[in-house]
């Protein structure tokens, strides 16, 4: 659809607004790791074999298996800080405000609307995605929609992604600045982040942000961050096999 704006100073200008990408997904990479099960062991024996911690890297791995579990099971948690993950993160907005509750042992940079023109690539879910609560705070559930909710859910989220991202787009066409203009955006809006972390602080995230039939303690995580902390439990699954597979055989705590 073609628009005609009136500029502050009278004059008409005629804009074709840019075509939304729409996207249901989140993507999560590891672009960097140093993160293994010995980096815990030998950061665990240190308190009783000093610099020796190191020779006993090779040596039994029942032993090693053991120990960590140890770890996880009596809530020993600083070996595991000796290591460090960073993801590249691509997600709505909302994913993001929500991921920065999580302060201690992440680190974070996110792109800037300030510095960079942001591109029109928004989220509107699928129908795996469940839309309708049921219940009340503290005791409610997701349950699917129905084909005409999630046929609403779409139009009317790409109605409103159209109309804001022409209003940031003429904006930005009267010479405002990117970070005035930006304040036209929803949270629906993909934006993308590195964000760093170890072992532990991982585990704390996903005990809170993914729900697991081993968990000891209920979680109730929006579904858009459950998904990027399942792509990332993947990853460090890989990386870090006995750790993992001690914090599913304790309840999925953090230790």
């Amino acid at each position: 659809m073609v628009a005609a704006n009136r500029r502050s100073d009278g004059r008409t200008f005629v804009t074709t607004p840019e075509p939304l990408t729409l996207r249901s997904d989140v993507t999560v990479e590891l672009v960097k790791s140093s993160a293994s099960d010995s980096d815990v062991l030998f950061a665990a024996r240190v308190s009783t074999l000093g610099e020796q911690s190191l020779d006993e890297l090779q040596k039994d791995p029942e032993r090693s298996k053991g120990l960590i579990n140890y770890l996880v099971r009596d809530r020993h948690g600083s070996p595991f800080e000796h290591n460090s993950m960073t993801f590249l993160v691509s997600a709505p907005i909302f994913v993001f405000r929500e991921f920065m509750r999580h302060r201690v042992g992440w680190s974070y940079n996110e792109e800037s609307g300030r510095y960079r023109e942001l591109q029109p690539v928004f989220y509107v879910p699928d129908t795996s995605r469940k839309l309708v609560q049921e219940g009340r705070p503290g005791k409610y559930v997701f349950v699917e929609g129905s084909p005409a909710q999630y046929d609403a859910v779409r139009d009317t989220l790409t109605e409103s992604y159209e109309q804001a991202y022409a209003a940031y787009q003429k904006l930005l066409a009267e010479g405002v600045a990117r970070e005035v203009a930006r304040a036209a955006l929803p949270v629906g809006l993909y934006s993308s982040m590195y964000a760093t972390c170890n072992a532990r602080s991982l585990m704390h995230f996903l005990g809170l942000r993914t729900q697991h039939e081993l968990a000891k303690v209920p979680s109730f995580p929006q579904r858009e961050i459950e998904m990027v902390g399942e792509k990332m439990e993947e990853e460090w699954a890989r990386l870090m096999p006995l750790t993992y597979a001690a914090f599913n055989a304790n309840g999925r705590v953090a230790p």
